[in-house]
């Protein structure tokens, strides 16, 4: 079935689903499609759109969704889980951040457009069919092959009952860290797009790496499931891990301290370390030792991302530093 096609009210009642939704042809023939699974209670309450492979290389909320679909049972489910698995088709296959065909960054475009490029398209159609449909949204997120970012729930940080909305629910996903972003919200994003059509979200970051972490896809599907909790879906006690940093900041990673030359990253410092403004965070070193450049810290407060992969080019991120609440 095409995306345009699709009907979310018409998935039956106390019952499970698996389709594929299509996207856009393949230049080699077929079609680019999404995985989506949905899980109708016996009664009705909220739904819940929970999505994942935003990025083609972040790997643990695809492995974490359809655990959380398999463990739900209609009869236990008040209202709707709506879910995608893999999101950016094009750069998952390749096992890219983004997509190689249009070189696209799905987290940077919604809205979309109908008539765009295939990430376009990808946006459009969630923001279309996906979003106005639910009453809460989760976006599964880590820091993929390039990034590290410790295991943290980010949400908009405002004081209207949309902002607390949020935080509630981000409390009661219950990682390590949270991470309020104050509006306004960098454009493209899922948390923006979510954010315009007035529907509560959360997102989630965890440290990267080219593998799969067990025990962040745990965390993902135990934190989603206290969320369904939190909004009355489920019955149950929440299992939530200590708050230990609760940080504020833009959350705009295509904002942070960038290298200035390519060259191989050698990192003198720890996420979630509490450093100061000018403080040396690592080097960049030729292939003879040399050092290129130092990188430090445009502020005081917490580092919260760093790079991951050594070798960097001109541009690239290296590190970003958030304040405390």
């Amino acid at each position: 079935m095409h995306f345009r096609d699709f009907d979310p009210d018409s998935l039956p009642g106390g019952e499970k689903t698996r389709m594929w939704l299509d996207i856009a042809p393949r230049a080699e023939g077929g079609a680019w499609r999404l995985p989506f699974l949905s899980v109708t209670g016996a009664s009705d309450g909220p739904t819940l759109l929970v999505m994942a492979g935003v990025h083609g290389d972040e790997y643990e909320g695809i492995v974490a969704i359809p655990r959380l679909y398999e463990g739900i049972q209609p009869a236990d489910l008040r209202g709707r889980l709506l879910a995608l698995s893999v999101c950016n088709a094009p750069a998952y296959a390749s096992a890219r951040r983004g997509s190689p065909i249009d070189g696209l960054n799905l987290a940077r475009v919604f809205p979309g457009a109908r008539d765009g490029s295939i990430t376009e398209q990808i946006a459009y159609w969630i923001d279309e069919k996906l979003l106005p449909q639910a009453d809460f949204m989760i976006d599964l997120h880590t820091g993929g092959i390039a990034y590290e970012l410790p295991l943290l729930v980010g949400y908009v940080h405002d004081e209207s009952a949309y902002g607390q909305a949020a935080l509630a629910a981000a409390r009661a996903f219950g990682a390590p860290v949270l991470w309020g972003h104050p509006p306004p919200l960098p454009p493209g994003r899922s948390l923006s797009a979510a954010y315009d059509h007035g529907v509560p979200c959360v997102y989630t970051e965890a440290p990267g790496g080219s593998g799969i972490d067990p025990y962040v896809a745990d965390c993902f599907v135990t934190g989603a499931l206290n969320v369904m909790k939190h909004l009355g879906m489920l019955e149950g006690e929440q299992s939530r891990q200590p708050l230990r940093h609760h940080l504020l900041g833009h959350g705009d990673l295509d904002s942070v301290i960038d290298a200035p030359v390519a060259g191989l990253f050698q990192r003198e410092a720890s996420l979630l370390d509490e450093v100061e403004a000018g403080q040396r965070l690592g080097v960049i070193q030729d292939e003879f030792g040399g050092k290129l450049a130092e990188i430090v810290a445009e502020q005081a407060g917490v580092l919260i991302m760093l790079r991951g992969l050594p070798r960097v080019e001109a541009g690239d991120g290296i590190a970003h530093v958030a304040q405390y609440v």
